[in-house]
């Protein structure tokens, strides 16, 4: 059978990265059931991020949004290491890749700043869209999304983004600037072991992003054979635990076997 990979995000009460757990101090459990670690790695691993930027009108009427937005995006690619790949996608009447995926920042950077407001906002279509591309890259992989949450015109329903996130291997963090956070933000970050966000002050803002690349910078890779004797096709659910108090461990909820 094939390992089963899963990248964890061990953070303190403050939100703070956890360093120097051994493997020792994890337990996974699929389907409920104890999982023998075979493989185990900390510290920093090759990152690719895609960031998808609402460049909508919706998002340029709202107080300056997409400029917020472009501002958060700056710092956050700014936070990165020089070797973290990135990719810009801007979302809008169509998604395109305005940067594709490459270690040169600068060019990423440029690319942000060469946007303007356009269109609506597929935004379901988008982040599916961003998976697939973010997904084919190597080591770990993310999807950190800037919008103002409101979806227009999507041929993907909000369940069936969340479903095909599941089936999928990138950690998503999506960024609420509007004036709430739907709730399928929420729901795509508890299933990849991402992390969602709900700020609208560019202050703020500039720090979210700067602790999302510091939590990006330290995880953890656990690696197991499933126990079952026989492969099962299907839907199976992961859960990891730390045996330390104050701690907070997020790690995706599962995979599908085939």
């Amino acid at each position: 059978m094939n390992l089963v990979e899963v990248y964890a995000t061990v953070t303190d009460r403050a939100g703070e990265p956890v360093t120097g757990l051994a493997q020792s101090d994890f337990t996974v459990l699929e389907d409920g059931a104890a999982q023998a670690i075979t493989a185990f790695a900390a510290g920093e691993f090759p990152l690719a991020v895609a960031i998808g930027l609402d460049r909508s009108f919706s998002m340029a009427n709202a107080s300056n949004g997409l400029g917020v937005a472009k501002s958060a995006a700056r710092t956050f690619i700014g936070a990165l290491r020089k070797t973290d790949q990135v990719m810009v996608i801007a979302i809008g009447g169509d998604n395109d890749v305005v940067a594709p995926l490459s270690s040169d920042h600068a060019a990423a950077l440029a690319a942000i700043d060469r946007l303007d407001a356009w269109g609506t906002t597929p935004l379901y279509d988008a982040a599916l869209s961003a998976l697939d591309r973010i997904q084919e890259a190597n080591g770990r992989r993310a999807l950190v999304l800037l919008s103002d949450g409101t979806d227009r015109y999507s041929d993907t329903r909000a369940a069936d983004l969340v479903d095909q996130a599941r089936r999928r291997d990138v950690l998503i963090y999506p960024i609420a600037l509007g004036a709430s956070r739907p709730p399928v933000f929420a729901e795509l970050a508890a299933a990849t072991g991402g992390r969602s966000f709900h700020t609208r002050e560019p202050g703020q803002l500039a720090k979210t992003m700067t602790a999302i690349a510091r939590e990006l910078r330290f995880q953890y890779l656990l690696g197991y054979v499933p126990s079952r004797g026989t492969s099962e096709p299907g839907w199976h659910a992961i859960d990891v635990s730390v045996s330390r108090p104050d701690v907070r461990v997020r790690a995706r909820e599962g995979y599908f076997s085939r």
